[in-house]
């Protein structure tokens, strides 16, 4: 039985396509194959320290690596020459993973240089576009990219090919509390969801939807029209408080009311702002009034 070659056709084609991208360096220290695909042993290949990925789902994992071991590597891991026979992953780490898994010995790897600043900036890119990672991992990526490598939001749309918006809306969700970013990643809310409570302006109104998202099941739309419930009714003006009046002004009070004939209401908002009210009744009693001001 003849062996199945490592890369099929169709993927050969993409590599010789890919390499136009590879940043190539030839020097007495480092070897031809920097720049090019070549077939490394995971022995060689250490992890990526700027993983944006923290959790792989195991039965994925298993998943992948019984499909490697039935149909090969699909598509390579891409890693950086950090010395003799040594690697470092800069992204494809569940392919990694699951490879190990699948008891492989050797795997197929584009093999670039990069600086640490470069080969983050590929990690979390590759990443955000090729990996299922959930709607925090995605936003904190964007987070990283923008502060780590000093990416404005502009530049950072053109890198991973989203609207400028669509990048806003996921770095919103860090501004959510633990608990909601905690029920995003486990899947427990969508990100419609998310979306719906952060228009709600207090940390304590937002968690309290949450639970009754939880407890309810609600639909995105249902917590939209919740969210803007909440929203509508923390803009309404509410009363400040009033300060008790002091002894002058209840004399003052009731001398107002007793010369104007009607109860005249004087509040206090606090030491030199306030509110006095004088009623009327009637178009005669206001003219009254007017006449007593000397208006």
């Amino acid at each position: 039985m003849n062996k199945k070659p490592a890369l099929g056709r169709g993927l050969s084609a993409l590599l010789e396509n890919e390499k136009s991208d590879i940043t190539t360096k030839e020097t007495s220290e480092v070897s031809t194959t920097v720049g090019s695909i070549a077939e490394l042993e995971i022995s060689q290949i250490v992890a990526n320290p700027f993983q944006p990925r923290t959790k792989f789902e195991e039965q994925a994992l298993i998943e992948l690596a019984q499909s490697i071991k039935t149909l090969g590597i699909i598509q390579p891991i891409t890693v950086r020459k950090l010395g003799y026979n040594q690697f470092q992953l800069i992204s494809g780490e569940r392919r990694f993973r699951a490879s190990q898994l699948a008891g492989l010995h050797k795997i197929p790897a584009y093999i670039r240089i990069a600086n640490d600043q470069s080969m983050l900036e590929m990690a979390l890119v590759e990443n955000i576009q090729r990996s299922n990672l959930d709607a925090i991992e995605i936003a904190i990526s964007y987070q990283r990219l923008i502060d780590e490598c000093s990416l404005t939001q502009e530049v950072l749309s053109q890198r991973v090919g989203k609207q400028r918006s669509t990048i806003s809306n996921y770095l919103r969700l860090l501004k959510l509390p633990a608990e909601i970013q905690a029920a995003i990643r486990e899947n427990k809310i969508s990100m419609g969801h998310a979306r719906a409570l952060i228009n709600i302006e207090s940390e304590t109104e937002q968690i309290n939807v949450l639970h009754q998202i939880l407890e309810e099941t609600l639909s995105v739309r249902k917590t939209e029209e919740l969210a803007k419930e909440k929203k509508e009714s923390s803009q309404k003006p509410h009363n400040s408080a009033v300060l008790p009046l002091s002894l002058v002004d209840k004399k003052l009070k009731s001398d107002l009311s007793k010369y104007f004939e009607v109860k005249v209401n004087l509040q206090r908002k606090d030491i030199d702002r306030g509110r006095l009210v004088i009623p009327f009744n009637s178009d005669e009693e206001l003219s009254r009034i007017i006449k007593l001001m000397n208006l």
